[in-house]
């Protein structure tokens, strides 16, 4: 592995542990500002490593990178073992801290994950979609809102649909979350519906903007 590289893969653990990290300590304290905190804490994660790994701290938005051309797959799988790790070992210090979660574990089951599905989704597309948009494209170029942009597509996610899917939009925190009791087992389905999501934003920036490549 090249300097480079490791470089690269050492952001995305980085900032993927703190939004793993915000994400349990703030649904933790049980605040109506949650989705604030947590949206604030990608924004500035992306603005402190954007600029090394492209921030994406998100398996899915790897995935739609991966898809749109940005990255070959040899980084992305890269990317993918950093992502998850990182949010396991985040997940394992909050729970450390705080205690197991299981009286709040999400476990849906029959319509209702039918319905966290569909919220899932969609809301990752939206998300992976932005961040080509604002963070990828050439007609963006060193533009200073990209991490408020991306940050502001989860926070109103989270306050739209949480109480529907739990608003993860992300493998790592799906599996964070399940490591730290917020998720039950069969939300290892939302990691389907959130890399089909990742790879269609790439799709949709591809036909949307054909000579960006």
């Amino acid at each position: 592995m090249d300097g480079a590289l490791a470089r690269r893969l050492a952001v995305e653990a980085i900032g993927t542990f703190f939004l793993v990290f915000t994400v349990g300590t703030a649904v933790h304290s049980g605040s109506a500002l949650a989705p604030l905190a947590i949206g604030a804490a990608l924004a500035v994660m992306i603005y402190a490593g954007g600029h090394i790994s492209g921030g994406h701290y998100n398996p899915a938005v790897t995935m739609a990178a991966l898809v749109r051309g940005r990255i070959e797959a040899s980084v992305a799988t890269g990317y993918w073992v950093a992502q998850l790790a990182a949010g396991v070992v985040a997940a394992l210090i909050v729970r450390a801290v705080t205690g197991p979660a299981a009286d709040r574990s999400l476990s849906p089951s029959g319509h209702l994950l039918a319905g966290a599905l569909t919220v899932e989704l969609p809301f990752t597309f939206a998300l992976a979609y932005v961040v080509l948009n604002v963070a990828t494209s050439a007609d963006h170029p060193r533009n200073s809102f990209y991490g408020l942009a991306i940050g502001g597509t989860v926070a109103a996610g989270a306050i739209a649909v949480g109480g529907i899917s739990g608003a993860a939009f992300n493998p790592a925190v799906v599996l964070g979350g399940m490591t730290m009791g917020l998720f039950g087992p069969v939300t290892l389905l939302y990691v389907i519906a959130e890399l089909v999501g990742g790879a269609l934003a790439g799709l949709a920036f591809r036909a949307l903007n054909p000579s960006d490549r």
